[in-house]
């Protein structure tokens, strides 16, 4: 089996319109965007874990903080795309998450990303363990 249908059978998918609001003077979606496109499905994962970012922090005194981030634009997002990002963890360990994120447009791959987002306390923002129960569902 490929990475590609890896992710396929894995992967969180969030479905995204571009809107004109999204875009730059040319109709292609401005890059910026697409970071927030990013990190809209990597809460929609968190949230499909059962979980929010402000119930972690409410009841773990946790947050989120990404500490590397890789992207290849390959092709652009235009005016009235449908797209759709998938996420996937990549790995697990115990004080971070890396996610591996794909932005495609049917089959078309437009970017390609990888994330490292750490878990830290929010009283010092010091790196901390995942909680338990999110590493055990994640397994």
């Amino acid at each position: 089996m490929t990475d590609t249908q890896t992710l396929e059978q894995t992967a969180m998918r969030y479905r995204v319109r571009v809107f004109y609001e999204d875009t730059d003077a040319s109709g292609v979606v401005y890059h910026a965007n697409y970071l927030k496109y990013l990190e809209r499905a990597r809460t929609l994962w968190l949230e499909a874990q059962g979980h929010s970012h402000r119930s972690l922090a409410d009841s773990h005194g946790i947050a989120f903080t990404l500490a590397d981030a890789k992207l290849q634009f390959k092709q652009p997002a235009r005016l009235d795309d449908d797209i759709e990002v998938l996420t996937t963890v990549a790995e697990q360990r115990r004080a971070r998450i890396i996610f591996e994120q794909t932005i495609r447009r049917e089959k078309t791959v437009l970017i390609q990303a990888r994330f490292t987002v750490a878990c830290v306390r929010i009283h010092d923002f010091r790196p901390c363990a995942l909680p338990e129960l999110l590493q055990k569902e994640m397994q």
